[in-house]
């Protein structure tokens, strides 16, 4: 109040004292109303427990006694608030009890793609692409620990001192990461990455502008011929949502053996396997790696593998599995481009502990990769298909590339929006044998060249 007064006599005219003022109202009323929800809260654990509400009759009974609590402080206390804020704050607790806190709701907004909380005070979501900060907010860095433990724990996963990071997933795939202290500096940071509740068809990303039916067409062909694919790109270019579309054209009658971090893929096929890595236990053991989960599923008699994400050693072994019959597998890589998918690729191999030489690393990586879909996340927030490119095999110490398909941007809008066109080199990859010798023939107007 002091701060308010000096600002009062020294611009009595102005009217920033005011806004002052009023701000500092705001502030005291969001203290008084979040007191008053952790008081409901607290009364709400006292008469119910802390059983799992989870059944719909457990819900609606919980939201009525709900309503009773707040009703009762309302009648009972001074509180001044407006009537809106009765429903608000049943809404917020029932998510204390049953969801995810006060991210509850952008967890339901369909229009939220990404959330982001940098510490109790500060949560972004993004939605189309762009970055936002909202009005939400946590009591302290208790409470985000909080919401943050009950994500992880039905999954048999822990986050503490000793293990500060975690990646888990929500009930509907969503993808979950975490980090507390005292790696986190400025608080616990989550970060949640949504998934569609029906995922997204290759007639979406066309509708999007995410790439062109000939394009479609071509990577329907591929996987249809047990070609081997990586799809590559940035952080949140979209990677995971073309893998999921590439595995769609996978035949119904392929036994399909999936491998992931955490399990976020979607396939609809009948004959889906699907396998998670294990984090070590309290006492640093028992933990099950990607490259364990590789290893084992060549035992499982898979018609295709398809590995979420190549990080680490486990390149090698995906690269052995495509050299070895198990065509048509599909896996995802960071990159900036094909090129530098081959060189991460050589990295990544180098890691596996294998003392191999780089041109022995090379031919691995010509013989057993076909294809790279390269993907970027534009400057307006857009997503497109920017590369689709064949692996021809080696010339001396180098991988020969082919690009068959382009995005070539010619600039931007009035809006911001990037404009551009997607192109076909006019090239025939030399893999057409392969796909004519599983009977798919393509037309030849599908390769004719755009680039003129």
């Amino acid at each position: 109040m002091s701060l308010l007064k000096r600002l009062e006599s020294e611009q009595k005219t102005s009217t920033v004292p005011s806004l002052a003022k009023e701000t500092g109202i705001r502030v005291q009323r969001k203290e008084e109303y979040l007191l008053l929800k952790t008081k409901i809260h607290h009364r709400l654990v006292q008469e119910m427990g802390q059983a799992d509400h989870s059944t719909a009759v457990d819900l609606e009974k919980l939201r009525t006694k709900v309503d009773e609590i707040v009703q009762g402080f309302f009648a009972s206390s001074a509180h001044l608030f407006p009537k809106g804020d009765q429903q608000k704050l049943v809404s917020e607790v029932l998510a204390e009890a049953v969801g995810y806190g006060p991210i509850q709701p952008l967890i339901e907004d369909p229009s939220v793609s990404e959330i982001m909380v940098n510490g109790p005070k500060k949560v972004y979501v993004e939605r189309s692409g762009k970055l936002e900060l909202t009005e939400v907010f946590f009591r302290d860095d208790s409470h985000v620990e909080h919401i943050i433990e009950k994500i992880v724990a039905p999954l048999g996963r822990r986050i503490d001192e000793s293990m500060p990071m975690v990646d888990a997933r929500l009930p509907d795939g969503s993808r979950v990461n975490a980090v507390i202290a005292p790696l986190a500096l400025d608080g616990p940071a989550l970060t949640i990455r949504k998934f569609s509740k029906d995922p997204l068809t290759v007639d979406n990303l066309i509708q999007y502008g995410s790439l062109n039916r000939e394009m479609a067409r071509f990577l329907e062909a591929c996987v249809n011929a047990s070609l081997n694919i990586i799809v590559s790109g940035g952080t949140g270019s979209g990677k995971t949502t073309m893998l999921n579309i590439l595995s769609s054209f996978i035949p119904e009658a392929e036994r399909i053996v999936t491998i992931e971090d955490a399990a976020e893929l979607q396939l609809r096929q009948e004959h889906v396997v699907r396998l998670e890595t294990r984090p070590p236990n309290i006492e640093g053991r028992g933990a099950i790696s990607i490259r364990d989960l590789v290893r084992n599923s060549l035992r499982m008699r898979p018609d295709r593998i398809v590995v979420g994400e190549v990080r680490s050693g486990e390149a090698l072994d995906m690269l052995q599995a495509m050299n070895t019959g198990h065509d048509g597998s599909l896996t995802t890589g960071h990159a900036n481009g094909p090129r530098d998918m081959l060189a991460r690729l050589e990295t990544m191999v180098l890691m596996s502990g294998m003392d191999l030489p780089v041109r022995a690393i090379r031919e691995q990586i010509a013989s057993a990769v076909d294809l790279i879909a390269h993907q970027a996340r534009l400057k307006d927030g857009s997503r497109k298909v920017t590369h689709i490119t064949e692996v021809q095999g080696m010339e001396g110490e180098v991988i020969v590339l082919q690009d068959i398909f382009l995005f070539k941007q010619t600039g931007l809008d009035q809006n911001g929006r990037v404009q551009g066109n997607f192109l076909c080199t006019g090239l025939r990859p030399k893999f057409m044998s392969k796909m004519e010798d599983a009977g798919i023939q393509l037309p030849h107007s599908l390769f004719l060249s755009s680039m003129l």
